[in-house]
């Protein structure tokens, strides 16, 4: 089995017109700017920016992508993965702090539970953006990859989290309906050139 890492980061940056973006926002006037900077200023002390991975080795045959310690049919990540140096696969997360901020506030203040939502997504893909460009720097690298992806049976998430050994080394967990929690939370493989 290979072993499995771990990374953690410092605060990122909050990208606002990305946030603005995921909250369907082409511009902000006063109100939503200052919503924007009290969520920011409420959540930024509260998300740990975590990742988990290995390094797996992968053989392709046809449609099958066979990682040696499990086997998964998928002709879209097998084009993709096909000819690589090396496969990772991790898991991040920012944390289960930011889940319990949105589930109260869709209680008590649902603009501002939205834009906490917003604020979580853009976290979380700019930590994968960090985590993705750590790794090998300098080799040539794709787009991450998750499942539910093309053909990438979501069910894949089992086998991910199997690996990784996501809930002892990052606190994440994987319900049986595949929802992972916290939600701002990805796994994905990433080919390495």
């Amino acid at each position: 089995m290979s072993t499995v890492l771990l990374k953690n980061f410092s605060e990122l940056n909050f990208d606002r017109k990305e946030i603005l973006t995921y909250m369907g926002c082409k511009e902000a006037d006063g109100e939503i700017n200052a919503l924007l900077d009290s969520c920011i200023n409420e959540v930024k002390c509260k998300l740990s920016y975590k990742a988990c991975y290995c390094e797996l080795k992968v053989d392709i045959l046809d449609d099958i992508c066979d990682f040696g310690l499990f086997k998964v049919r998928s002709s879209s990540l097998a084009q993709y993965l096909n000819g690589c140096k090396k496969t990772v696969v991790f898991a991040a997360t920012v944390g289960v702090l930011l889940d319990r901020l949105i589930a109260k506030y869709s209680k008590i203040s649902p603009s501002r539970a939205f834009a906490l939502n917003a604020i979580g997504v853009q976290q979380i893909e700019k930590l994968c953006d960090m985590f993705c460009d750590s790794i090998e720097k300098g080799a040539s690298k794709k787009f991450r990859f998750s499942a539910g992806y093309g053909d990438l049976p979501l069910e894949t998430q089992k086998d991910i989290f199997n690996i990784l050994d996501c809930s002892k080394k990052i606190g994440l967990t994987l319900n049986n309906s595949l929802v992972m929690s916290p939600s701002k939370s990805v796994t994905a493989f990433l080919r390495i050139d």
